[in-house]
């Protein structure tokens, strides 16, 4: 008999054949274009997708409509599938995760930068632009993960806490090394400067402290992780500060290239927002945990529809509540932060360094506008909307999996490329 927590939704069955249908399409035309087999779809599937990223690392093609759209479908259609997975294994489905997966943001953003700095080799670059780069992203998540997944279901009764967490920062620091070995061997030095010497001080000292991560956080609490949360958590961290090394090295290499005042702005607000939510909407958030509630999560077994009709003294609490409790959210506040922090950097990559918006979308908001920063004041709106959103929906016990991916889905396009752009800012390219 099927656990009625394991059961799939029908959108979630859809959403899954959907990605599988997309997915054979895209293997069937680079299938036949191998075999040069002229067809309509591989003609389509290389204009509009493969080429612009294959090109953009040379000759930034940039986007499209069709793969603007398409990407934007497919991330909500992963959204909804991964939910029913992760849900199917018993992953933990508290705040905790988006905190764990919060490095990956940090990781994805200073591949990018790198790339953008023309650090890594050809064989890399189209792996470091969109989508490529979100496909790599989510495969280290998923490698952490496993991993993590597969100690913790070898836990035994002779085992002690320590022993198990000694083994995940082991695999931990394994999974770090090798991608300090994928993309430490693969940075070439000789274009990031023709006029001085390029100084690597700064990669060693990453690798050195990327590599001490699990070491230096072993039988720390790290937020109540899970030990799959851990993993995760460390790789992401780990990986990111190896990225760091070569960015770090770049600009001590190129010392007149960098500016660092956008820096404190794009990271500096934002972070004063999460702050000052987490701040007011603590004591309604902890008001609700003493009677065992989360705003905006039903309790087991119960359905939208039956919350809307019931009356009870516990209701009226919940919905006196709510819309404080949820600012003190990580899955809302950094949903709503990261929507700041893009439109500060955009706003002040254009208007004070000159840049322009390939985004088909943000490009248009802006040209409305007459200024970059309407668009900084529309992703100040939007995270409002996403404030509200999150105030206001109720998720069944079986969609907290899909309330943490929507809140990861909001941050990929929205915190990511706003810390690619103001990275960019800094070191100048």
């Amino acid at each position: 008999m099927t656990n009625p927590l394991e059961e799939m939704y029908d959108y979630e069955e859809w959403a899954t054949k959907a990605l599988l249908f997309i997915a054979g399409l895209i293997f069937g035309g680079v299938a036949l274009n191998l075999l040069s087999v002229e067809n309509p779809l591989t003609d389509f599937l290389y204009e509009y997708y493969l080429n612009p990223v294959l090109n953009e690392s040379s000759n930034d093609a940039g986007y499209n409509l069709a793969n603007t759209v398409t990407y934007a479908i497919v991330l909500a259609l992963f959204a909804v599938a991964l939910a029913a997975w992760l849900r199917r294994l018993g992953i933990d489905h508290s705040d905790a995760t988006i905190l764990a997966l919060l490095p990956y943001i940090f990781w994805a953003a200073l591949g990018e930068i790198v790339e953008d700095a023309s650090m890594f080799d050809s064989s890399l670059e189209p792996y470091f632009v969109s989508p490529g780069i979100h496909f790599q992203t989510a495969a280290w998540v998923v490698i952490a993960g496993a991993f993590g997944y597969q100690i913790s279901l070898r836990r035994t009764k002779y085992e002690s806490e320590e022993d198990m967490i000694s083994k995940i920062d082991s695999g931990a620091t394994i999974l770090i090394l090798a991608q300090i070995v994928i993309y430490y061997t693969s940075i070439d030095a000789g274009s990031v400067t023709s006029s001085t010497d390029f100084n690597n001080t700064a990669m060693l000292v990453c690798f050195i402290i990327a590599l001490l991560v699990p070491t230096l956080m072993i039988n720390k609490p790290l937020f109540d992780f899970t030990l799959v949360q851990r993993c995760v958590f460390i790789v992401g961290l780990g990986g990111s500060i190896a990225l760091l090394g070569p960015l770090l090295s770049f600009g001590i290499s190129n010392p007149d290239q960098v500016t660092l005042w956008p820096l404190a702005i794009v990271i500096g607000v934002p972070a004063a927002l999460i702050y000052q939510m987490h701040q007011t909407g603590l004591p309604a958030a902890s008001e609700l945990a003493e009677h065992g509630f989360v705003a905006g999560i039903l309790p087991l077994g119960m359905t939208e529809e039956q919350y809307e009709i019931l009356e009870s003294s516990d209701k009226e609490l919940i919905e006196s509540l709510r819309k404080k409790a949820v600012l003190a959210s990580p899955v809302v506040s950094l949903a709503v932060a990261g929507q700041l922090l893009d439109g500060l950097a955009t706003g002040i990559g254009i208007e004070a360094f000159g840049y322009s918006e390939k985004h088909l979308f943000s490009a248009g908001i802006i040209e409305f506008f007459g200024t970059a920063y309407g668009f900084t004041v529309v992703k100040l709106a939007l995270g409002g909307l996403i404030w509200y959103f999150f105030a206001i929906a109720n998720f069944e016990h079986r969609q907290q999996h899909l309330r943490l991916l929507i809140a990861m889905a909001i941050l990929t396009v929205g915190m990511a490329p706003g810390l690619r752009d103001v990275g960019r800012l800094v070191i100048g390219v």
